[in-house]
């Protein structure tokens, strides 16, 4: 273990979020002011040819490997490395101290990063994030595009950016791997590849120091047994592929493995640590009042919810779909919702109707994931449509095209802005500063990292 305590406590009250340009920019200067410590390199292109920079800081005897942008609306990651970065270089001794060289992305995906930048400056509500969100679809994640062959299924179409993070995992071998991702709405949740169980309090008192709540509100994964509350084992493709075809079709997979089931492929004593943290908070979201239902109600109302509006968006879209074209990448992650909504309607209703833990008393926490949270989160399809409509309508189209992207463009953005009136008045929501977010994010890596 090693003494973080004074670089937790100096993370800056920072207020907005780098753009990718400001992250290079502020890498290239770092090298330039720390020769001896810090080294920047191209680790490859994106797939529009944006340089994907890898810094090289120390030189300790095992490796750490930490890159931000995973997804490329959580740049919580790329805020908590371009302070570590600085901050290794500023403190040398506790550089040296920690017994790592680390190596360190800030987005690697930085196309996609680009997509979000008209929220990074704020406002920050719910409404100014959602309607400047972007997020790729599945088999377009550079988290999720690593080559695996598992049972039945095969996938070797990884993009630019998941083979620059292959051949990183693979020459630098790292001891500890950090993939930085947040979530958006409602608590601190970790996962971990190995479980540490003497580390679970001091993450529990990581977030609570910084007044971040957990989250004991509906998993992200629904199949996956926790190893504590909002600490759950690391996810990898196989655990997928087994409940698709236990509950659903195999069929409707299109992605890849994650970085630490490519690491656990290659034969890796890799640690891998994710820590997820919302922009937006809320009282309910931890919350152990037991409610006058059942979890298998209200989880099989929200999934009800989520199909009555996921047709309400197929409808719009078939109306359009003849007139986008290949390179949209907004209409990528609705076209995946339309294509497979009904088949993973079924599975969840499968998963949820079997399982016995559904057939517990529901917490307020849960029933707030499952009912008001969503309120939210609906947003980002509205959003992306509009954004959909409005990419092909910057090409100039014809007249019947741009005719038929209008009526959709207008119909979306009603959508969005009477849900976003709903979501805002109904959501007592709190919004966590950067500065706190990154001392979450950061002490969490920093107690796993010490345990190697």
């Amino acid at each position: 273990m090693f003494d973080y305590t004074k670089i937790i406590d100096a993370v800056p009250d920072y207020k907005v979020f780098l753009t990718v340009d400001e992250m290079d920019a502020s890498s290239r200067k770092l090298a330039a002011d720390y020769p001896d410590l810090c080294s920047v390199s191209v680790a490859g292109h994106s797939r529009a040819g944006h340089e994907i920079l890898l810094l090289k800081i120390g030189s300790g005897a095992k490796n750490a490997f930490l890159f931000g942008c995973p997804h490329p609306n959580e740049p919580i990651g790329a805020m908590t490395v371009e302070y570590f970065s600085k901050a290794l270089c500023e403190n040398p001794d506790f550089l040296k101290e920690t017994g790592y060289t680390w190596y360190i992305i800030k987005s690697i995906d930085v196309d996609g990063t680009k997509l979000n930048e008209n929220w990074f400056k704020g406002p920050f509500t719910l409404t100014n994030y959602a309607k400047n969100y972007f997020r790729p679809a599945g088999y377009q994640q550079a988290e999720w595009t690593f080559p695996i062959d598992y049972k039945k299924y095969s996938f070797h179409a990884s993009i630019p950016e998941t083979e620059v993070l292959m051949k990183c995992i693979e020459e630098i071998k790292p001891a500890f791997m950090y993939s930085l991702h947040n979530a958006g709405f409602g608590g601190t949740y970790w996962y971990l590849s190995k479980a540490f169980p003497d580390a679970w309090p001091l993450l529990y008192k990581a977030s609570e120091k910084q007044s971040v709540p957990l989250h004991l509100g509906e998993p992200e994964i629904n199949y996956i047994t926790p190893f504590s509350k909002a600490i759950y084992p690391m996810i990898t493709l196989r655990q997928q592929y087994d409940y698709q075809e236990q509950f659903g079709d195999i069929k409707t997979m299109r992605g890849g493995d994650s970085s630490c089931g490519y690491a656990e492929t290659l034969g890796l004593d890799t640690v891998t640590l994710v820590t997820e943290m919302p922009y937006f908070t809320e009282p309910r979201i931890q919350s152990d009042k037991v409610m006058p239902y059942t979890r298998r109600e209200v989880a099989l109302k929200a999934l009800d919810e989520r199909k009555k509006e996921r047709d309400q968006v197929s409808e719009l879209y078939a109306s359009i779909k003849e007139f986008v074209t290949s390179d949209n990448p907004f209409a990528k992650f609705i076209w995946m919702m339309v294509e497979h909504g009904d088949t993973h309607y079924e599975t969840q209703k499968k998963f949820i109707e079997s399982s016995n833990d559904y057939s517990q008393p529901c917490k307020e926490s849960e029933a707030f994931d499952n009912i008001e949270a969503p309120k939210s989160s609906r947003l980002f399809t509205w959003g992306m449509l509009v954004r959909c409509c409005t990419y092909e309508l910057d090409k100039n189209p014809d007249e019947t095209a741009a005719l038929a992207l209008k009526k959709v463009q207008s119909a979306a953005s009603e959508n969005f802005d009477s849900r976003a009136k709903i979501a805002e008045a109904d959501l007592n929501y709190d919004v966590i500063s950067i500065q706190r977010l990154v001392r979450v994010q950061l002490e969490s890596g920093l107690i796993i990292a010490g345990r190697i």
